[in-house]
Formats: structure tokens, C-alpha cells, sequence
């Protein structure tokens, strides 16, 4: 199992209304996830920044993650919540939430 924790900024103007999408997560959009082996993903909100994490079980991190990113109703839903977020200053070209290093872990 992976675990991947990730970070960007939610723009202060659209804090209720990212929480309250985020409240009615579409259906086809978790299935998504779920076929494309993310479980346990969780998203939190400290002020402006919001921190995710997931556990991947699959075999091939980056086909998944490739074909959830291909998916017509994850699109769909990135183009909603997208305009909502800015990427933290430590995030590399391409990188829209920026993956963190793990430090540690029981």
C-alpha cells in the first residue's frame, strides 16, 4: 500500500461553497476512485490550506492515477472544484496538489 499526502492553497473566496461540494461528493466520481484502487482519502482544511491523503492498494500508481485523470466525470468535477484552489509556491511544473514527503509512520 501507498500512502500519499498532498497540499494546495483553497482560495478564501470559495471556502463554503468547496465545502459544501465536498459534502455531496458525485457518485461517479468516488467510484472512480474506488475502481482505481484510492481508498481512505480524506481532505481537511487548515485556514486557506487543505491537506489530503489516501491509501493506493494498487499495482501501477501512475496508470491509475493517469486514468482516473481521464475519466469524463473527474473532469467534470475538477472543473468545478479546480477554480476553487491555487497551487502552494513549492509545487512543480504539472503538480496542481503537491505531494508531500512522508517523515514518519507506525
Amino acid at each position: 500500500m501507498r500512502r500519499v499526502a498532498s497540499v494546495i492553497r483553497l482560495r478564501p473566496e470559495h471556502a463554503a461553497e468547496y465545502e459544501r461540494v465536498h459534502a455531496q461528493v458525485w457518485p461517479a466520481v468516488l467510484e472512480t476512485l474506488r475502481r482505481h484502487h484510492v481508498t481512505n482519502y480524506s481532505i481537511y482544511r487548515h485556514g486557506d490550506l487543505l491537506f489530503s491523503y489516501l491509501e493506493y492498494t494498487g499495482e501501477d500508481y501512475d496508470a491509475d492515477m493517469a486514468a482516473i485523470a481521464a475519466d469524463p466525470d473527474t473532469q467534470r468535477w475538477w472543473q468545478v472544484t479546480d477554480p476553487m484552489q491555487d497551487r502552494v509556491a513549492e509545487a512543480t511544473d504539472g503538480e496542481w496538489w503537491h505531494e508531500l514527503p512522508e517523515l514518519f509512520h507506525t
